[in-house]
C-alpha cells in the first residue's frame, strides 16, 4: 500500500516526459488531414461553380431571348404559344379538354399555373425564371449532397454539363420541376428513418402526379417495412392530390383518353425503321398528331402494338428482378429507379428530347454513392445528349421532312446509345442486386 501511494510523486522517466510532449503538439495525421484538405476542396469547387454559373448566364438570357445572347425573336413556341394556352384554361378553372397536347395527369396544372404567382413577368419570363430556379435548386442539392457524405463532384458535374449540353431546351419544358421531385425524394430517402420513407413516398407521388414517370421511382424500395411505408405514403398522397383537382376542376382525367391514340412520336426507337424506309419506296409520312410528329401510314400500328408490348415485357422484368434481388443495399434505390425510367423511356412511343432532363436527373443521384452500378450508365446517357441537341433542334427539319441521311444517322446514333444504356443498365443493376444461383 505505502508503495502504491508513493509511484504517482516520483519522478517522470525520459519516456513518461517525452508522452506529455506528443500529447500537447498537434494531433494525429488523420485529424490533421481535415483541415489541410480544406483548401484543396475548395479548389477542386471552383471549377465547377464556375462552369455553372457561366452555362447558365449564356443560356438562361438565350431562354429569355434577351440581347445580346439572341439576335431577337420571340419565346419558343412550347412556352409563348403552348403553355400560354394552357395558362388561360387552367386559371379558368378547367383543364384544356379540346387541346389534344394536353396529356398530363392533373398535377401538371401545378408548374403551368405557377408562373402566375410571379410579380412584374409576363407569363413567358416568368416560366423561365421559374425553371432556372428548379435548375439551381437540383445543383445546390447535389452540392450538399456530394459535400456532406464527403464524395466526389462527380453527381453535380454530370449535372451541370449535360445540362449545358441540351441548350435552352430545358429551360423551356415543365420537366426540371417534375425532375428537381424525383431528385429530391431519393436523396430523402437515402436516410435510414422512417418518416425519410414517408417523405420519399409522398414527395415521389406528387411528381408523378405532374408526370406519370416518377412512379418508377417505387421500383427500387427494400423488401419489409421500408417498401410498406413508402407506397401507402405514395398511394395516400396521390390520391389526395388527384382528388382534389378532381373535385375543383372538371375533365381532370381527360389525359388518359388523348394517350390511347398516340403512334409512333418520329423521334422514338421504333420510328428508326421508317426512317429507312422512307429512301425504300415506303408510302407513308409523318403528321402533325396528338401534339407532336408522328408517322402514319402501312405498318404502323403494328411497330406501334409492338413498342406496347415491349413496355410490358419491360415492366414484367422489373417485376422479376423485384422478386429475385437483394434491395437492402441503399444504392439500390437510385440504381433501380435509373434502369426503370431507361426500359420505358427506350419502349416508349414517344421519345421528346425532354426525357434526357429525366435520366440526367436520376443518373446524378446514382453518382452520389460510389458504390452504385450506374457510372459507365450516366456517362452513356451524357453522350446520348449531345446527339439530341444535335437531333433537336439542329437537324430536326432535316430528319423530318426531308429524311436527310445526315439526320437519320445522328437519330440512330442517339437511339443506339440509349438502347445501350437501358441494356447496360438492367445488366448490372441485376449483377449487383440478384444472388448468383448456386447448383445444389
Amino acid at each position: 500500500m505505502l508503495d502504491q501511494t508513493a509511484a504517482p510523486t516520483a519522478a517522470p522517466t525520459a519516456v513518461q516526459a517525452a508522452d506529455r510532449t506528443a500529447s500537447r503538439a498537434p494531433g494525429p495525421p488523420h485529424l490533421d488531414a481535415a483541415p489541410r484538405t480544406r483548401p484543396r476542396k475548395r479548389t477542386a469547387l471552383l471549377p465547377l461553380l464556375a462552369v455553372w454559373f457561366l452555362s447558365r448566364l449564356w443560356l438562361v438570357p438565350a431562354a429569355l431571348k434577351i440581347s445580346p445572347f439572341v439576335g431577337g425573336g420571340g419565346l419558343d413556341p412550347s412556352v409563348s404559344k403552348v403553355y400560354t394556352g394552357w395558362y388561360a384554361v387552367l386559371s379558368g378553372g378547367s383543364f384544356p379538354l379540346h387541346d389534344v397536347s394536353w396529356q398530363y395527369p392533373p398535377g401538371a396544372a401545378l408548374p403551368i399555373l405557377a408562373p402566375g404567382l410571379v410579380p412584374g413577368l409576363g407569363f413567358g419570363h416568368a416560366f423561365i425564371v421559374l425553371a432556372a430556379l428548379c435548375d439551381a435548386a437540383i445543383f445546390a442539392l447535389l452540392l450538399w449532397a456530394a459535400r456532406r457524405r464527403g464524395r466526389s463532384l462527380a453527381a453535380p458535374w454530370l449535372w451541370t454539363a449535360g445540362l449545358a449540353v441540351l441548350s435552352t431546351m430545358p429551360w423551356n419544358r415543365f420537366d426540371l420541376h417534375v425532375t428537381a421531385l424525383a431528385m429530391l425524394a431519393l436523396v430523402a430517402a437515402s436516410a435510414q428513418r422512417v418518416r425519410a420513407d414517408r417523405v420519399f413516398g409522398a414527395v415521389t407521388a406528387v411528381a408523378a402526379v405532374i408526370k406519370v414517370w416518377p412512379a418508377l421511382l417505387l421500383a427500387g424500395t427494400s423488401r419489409g417495412r421500408r417498401t410498406r411505408t413508402a407506397w401507402t405514403a405514395a398511394a395516400v398522397t396521390g390520391a389526395a392530390v388527384t382528388a382534389g383537382f378532381a373535385l375543383a376542376m372538371p375533365h381532370a382525367f381527360a389525359f388518359l383518353s388523348a394517350q390511347e391514340s398516340r403512334g409512333i412520336q418520329i423521334e422514338s426507337v421504333g420510328s428508326l425503321p421508317f426512317h429507312l424506309a422512307r429512301h425504300l419506296g415506303w408510302s407513308g409520312t409523318w403528321a402533325a398528331k396528338d401534339g407532336s410528329h408522328e408517322f402514319v401510314g402501312p405498318w404502323v400500328s403494328g411497330v406501334s402494338i409492338a413498342m406496347q408490348a415491349s413496355t410490358v415485357l419491360a415492366f414484367g422484368w422489373l417485376l422479376w428482378w423485384r422478386h429475385r434481388s437483394d434491395r437492402a443495399a441503399a444504392r439500390v434505390l437510385p440504381d433501380a429507379a435509373l434502369t426503370a425510367t431507361l426500359l420505358f423511356v427506350v419502349t416508349s412511343r414517344v421519345i421528346s428530347p425532354q426525357y434526357m432532363v429525366w435520366l440526367l436527373g436520376l443518373a446524378a443521384v446514382c453518382l452520389l454513392r460510389g458504390d452504385t452500378t450506374q457510372r459507365p450508365v450516366a456517362l452513356l446517357i451524357l453522350a446520348a445528349c449531345l446527339f439530341t441537341t444535335l437531333d433537336f433542334p439542329l437537324l430536326y427539319r432535316g430528319l423530318r421532312d426531308d429524311a436527310s441521311w445526315l439526320s437519320i444517322a445522328n437519330l440512330y446514333v442517339r437511339n443506339l446509345l440509349l438502347l445501350a444504356a437501358a441494356w447496360l443498365s438492367a445488366r448490372r443493376l441485376w449483377h449487383g442486386t440478384v444472388p448468383a444461383r448456386h447448383p445444389s
